[in-house]
């Protein structure tokens, strides 16, 4: 049994004391967040999880509460949304999923994900600030006691094991030449002065003769990539899992961080090699050259809203285990009471995902690119009913549906690119899902 009997006796009596449309419940835990969706993603059907570095995770089953909009100004209508939802109390959190585009996913293996949804789960465990949470939120009409039952099937998951992967097959799209001539027409188009950067994806679809368990999959890069935001987002039985390094938003109170990160290259084998490449990469002009792009877009949208605003001036290194990347922290204070999703509504997409100018990067995007990029490139993580957030970039992450896994990578293009090279970028980029789906 995963959640002791004490516990779930310890959520009834709270729940026997709570009056009103939504009744809830909070209970010290000694439950992983990330053991409760790998246990009860099948049988809800329905589960999210999102940690950050430093060790946070939250985790949620069931929907108790839900709403989804898309299109033109997408982010101030969930806000207006979001103004007259219940007042759920903390420690509560909302899961947060959004896609690149406005109008959201329109290809078939995207359905059920919408342009931006917001859910309250029913089922929440939570680790913040050394503290361990077990919540639950149960509508007015649910059954509560069918809702303990099935938390009290749940059994401990043990120990995540790498995927049985039996023949497997690979397939990129666009292919690796198609996708090179994509990079040298953007470059003639940037040479011709009619944008700075845009940023080019590609996919690659591996093929299993086994079902994939995505929540497995999570754990195990929650373990390998322990200086990024893993998330999950199941949707009847697909699920959106990545393991990003890019922090997009964080808010508390009046204080914002944002950490973009542009202008990669990989990790050396040896301590000599991956101090070389690190010097080359910080001595890059190219790569300087695109994170600044990325620094200046988020930096002029956010000033507005900001009282100060520090940004670095110069960048550092982030290093992930296959890949690092120029870094800048950026941080500031609000000049008002602004939300998370207001903030969004100016920020995304940012030069890291989009490209710069928005409207000819997005336009030469929407020209180019062959394929549906869904929730890649957009945004996942939390938000409080009290304004606070953390949301990721939603990158290095791919689409899982059965036997069938649909991974993204992208790199930013500018002026100095050089075809083969990003092509490569794109490979490292996919290196942290396609090699536990698809190793000989």
């Amino acid at each position: 049994m995963l959640v002791p009997p004490s516990e779930i006796d310890a959520l009834a009596r709270c729940l026997r004391e709570a009056s009103g449309g939504f009744r809830c419940a909070v209970v010290p835990t000694s439950i992983d967040p990330l053991a409760l969706v790998r246990a009860g993603s099948k049988p809800f059907g329905s589960a999210r999880f999102f940690s950050a570095p430093g060790g946070d995770r939250w985790a949620g089953l069931g929907e108790a509460w839900t709403a989804t909009v898309s299109g033109d100004a997408r982010f101030a209508r969930l806000d207006d949304v979001l103004a007259d939802a219940p007042a759920f109390p903390a420690p509560f959190r909302y899961f947060l999923g959004f896609s690149f585009g406005e109008d959201g996913p329109q290809s078939d293996i995207w359905r059920g994900f919408g342009s931006t949804n917001l859910v309250m789960p029913q089922v929440s465990a939570g680790i913040a600030n050394g503290e361990m949470y077990l919540m639950l939120m149960v509508p007015a009409g649910v059954d509560i006691e069918a809702i303990f039952d099935s938390i009290g099937q749940l059994r401990d998951p043990g120990v995540p094991l790498l995927p049985d992967r039996g023949a497997h097959s690979v397939t990129t799209h666009p292919s690796p030449a198609e996708w090179k001539a994509a990079v040298g027409e953007a470059v003639s188009v940037m040479r011709a002065g009619v944008m700075d950067k845009v940023v080019l994806s590609r996919s690659a679809v591996v093929t299993t003769e086994a079902d994939l368990d995505p929540l497995e999959l999570t754990a195990l890069l929650t373990t390998a990539y322990p200086q990024c935001h893993a998330f999950a987002w199941q949707v009847g039985d697909a699920t959106f899992i990545g393991a990003s390094p890019e922090l997009l938003l964080e808010k508390t109170a009046d204080l914002i961080r944002l950490n973009p990160l542009a202008g990669s290259a990989p990790r050396g084998e040896g301590e000599a090699e991956d101090r070389r490449l690190s010097d080359a990469l910080m001595n890059s002009e190219k790569d300087r050259h695109e994170h600044s792009l990325v620094v200046e877009d988020i930096t002029r949208q956010l000033r507005p809203f900001t009282r100060t605003i520090l940004v670095p001036e110069q960048p550092t290194l982030h290093k992930v285990a296959t890949v690092q990347h120029l870094s800048s922290e950026i941080s500031g204070t609000l000049s008002g009471e602004n939300s998370p999703l207001e903030l969004l509504g100016v920020l995304h997409p940012t030069a890291a995902v989009g490209g710069a100018p928005r409207c000819e990067s997005a336009g030469f995007i929407e020209a180019i690119e062959k394929f549906d990029r869904g929730w890649y490139g957009g945004g996942v993580g939390w938000l409080t009913t009290a304004g606070d957030c953390r949301l990721a970039l939603s990158i290095r992450c791919g689409l899982i549906r059965a036997g069938t896994a649909t991974l993204y990578a992208g790199a930013g293009i500018v002026t100095e690119s050089d075809p083969e090279a990003e092509l490569i970028e794109t490979r490292l980029k996919f290196r942290p899902l396609l090699e536990l789906l698809a190793a000989t």
